[in-house]
């Protein structure tokens, strides 16, 4: 048995949690937040047996798409702030970040 941590950007949580519903997979969701941007993040909890791994990471990868998007830097700490005048960066976010972690045991009650 695994169990499936899957970190995804909020905008796909909805038809990540559809897709895998609709193949049989019990899901728990919690939001999160994420330490770069600091934007909202969900992940998704998933226990499955071990040959279902592949076909949980494969609805995974279909439904979580990698995108840019335009993000203002934070003012530097102990600078003049006045002067500083942030450009816009473009960083890649969303896509899965997953880990698959080995269970000892399960127990549902």
């Amino acid at each position: 048995m695994k169990l499936i941590v899957a970190v995804v950007q909020d905008q796909d949580s909805n038809r990540l949690s559809k897709a895998l519903m609709d193949h049989n997979f019990r899901t728990t969701k919690l939001a999160t937040t994420g330490g770069f941007l600091r934007s909202g993040n969900t992940t998704f909890l998933i226990g499955t047996e071990d040959i279902r791994v592949e076909k949980a990471l494969g609805i995974i990868k279909e439904n979580c798409r990698a995108r840019d998007q335009l993000v203002s830097p934070m003012s530097p700490m102990g600078g003049n702030v006045d002067s500083y005048v942030p450009k816009p960066v473009e960083v890649e976010v969303g896509g899965a970040t997953v880990f698959v972690l080995p269970v000892d045991q399960f127990l549902h009650f």
